[in-house]
């Protein structure tokens, strides 16, 4: 059970965020375009699947291991492409870095939900038993 409430957690960040980049399509391409994010338009559809997409299979407990690896790689990725506080100063340096550092602990808890796995509670843990 502590395992499902970690995913469920840890997970909230993922799917609210994409889904304001899913329903907020247009402005995320233009904020990424801002944040000089190579190809903008791509990098949102990226992260529409990643934190949706993503954020729903470890929800799920669906190929967990995987794609919290996988997750991890996007997590260190959107930490150094979004949130360069070595570049900045002032409130917009502190609020980049505590992105950056946000985004390396999620890196944390989904490097551990590779080693877990989805824990008793999900689909993995469902075909297991079969």
């Amino acid at each position: 059970m502590v395992i499902l409430i970690a995913r469920v957690l840890l997970v909230l960040l993922f799917l609210i965020f994409g889904w304001d980049k899913l329903t907020g399509y247009a402005d995320t391409v233009t904020l990424f375009t801002q944040m000089g994010v190579p190809q903008p338009s791509l990098a949102t559809l990226v992260a529409i699947a990643a934190e949706v997409g993503g954020g729903l299979a470890i929800l799920l407990g669906l190929f967990t291991r995987p794609v919290a690896a996988l997750m991890a790689v996007y997590c260190v990725a959107t930490a150094l492409l979004g949130h360069h506080y070595w570049a900045m100063s002032g409130n917009e340096r502190f609020l980049a870095e505590i992105g950056f550092f946000k985004n390396l602990s999620l890196t944390g808890g989904l490097l551990l939900l590779c080693v877990t796995g989805s824990g008793r509670i999900g689909v993995d843990a469902r075909w297991r038993r079969r």
